[in-house]
């Protein structure tokens, strides 16, 4: 099937499951204990420290840094995607480079397109997510211009408004996280061009590293209410 060997093929399957299990992981099962869930209740305690703020350029700046790294990542994913297309495009060159290559792994040309169109796929997936994180980030920036100030303009109001504002951050926050998710995943896919085995062994290397930030690094401890 598309020039898959069962071991591509299950190699690959490893991989599909160690990201969906991954990020099952990190948004369901640590949905309270994570570094990414712990950084939720700081956005809600910044919304709510800006309502004792009349001047709201502090919480604009914070929200533009936010935005600005959002927008980085969404323009290296259309390079990343361009550079798939190229590579798709030289198909012929690259086989043939790869096979000069010690490392005793012969893919045909079928199995290169097949594995660059995933590629190129995973990039795709995480432009979408960091295009909509920037939007959405936009929208907290509105948010934010509209909460009214706690101490002159009612208590609840301010309230209901700051708590949407937070939530519609922690909302964006977590496409942005997606999407740098398939960052990582990418790094452990292209050990597919190396042949299945490396694919197994490089996926698992990365839901290693990144389950340690998640749950088990310095950064955790920091920040852990």
């Amino acid at each position: 099937m598309l020039g898959l060997t069962p071991l591509d093929a299950f190699a690959f399957a490893w991989f599909v499951m160690a990201w969906a299990g991954y990020s099952w992981l990190v948004d369901v099962l640590g949905a309270k204990r994570g570094l990414t869930s712990t950084m939720a209740v700081y956005r809600e305690r910044w919304m709510h420290e800006m309502l004792h703020r009349s001047n709201r350029i502090v919480d604009g700046q914070i929200n533009m840094t936010l935005q600005q790294g959002t927008a980085f990542f969404a323009s290296t994913s259309l390079l990343a995607v361009g550079g798939g297309l190229t590579l798709i495009g030289a198909t012929d060159r690259a086989v043939e480079f790869v096979q000069t290559l010690p490392f005793g792994y012969h893919p045909s040309r079928e199995q290169w397109e097949v594995k660059v169109a995933g590629l190129t796929i995973i990039f795709v997936y995480a432009f979408f997510k960091f295009a909509w994180a920037y939007r959405l980030f936009n929208y907290c920036a509105i948010l934010i211009g509209a909460t009214p100030d706690g101490d002159r303009r009612g208590t609840e109001e301010a309230v209901a408004m700051a708590g949407r504002a937070a939530k519609m951050n922690a909302i964006a926050a977590a496409h942005f996280n997606r999407g740098q998710r398939a960052f990582f995943f990418a790094l452990g896919y292209l050990g597919w061009f190396a042949g299945p085995i490396v694919l197994v062994v490089t996926t698992a290397a990365v839901v290693s590293v990144i389950y340690r930030r998640q749950f088990c690094s310095n950064s955790l401890d920091a920040v852990r209410l």
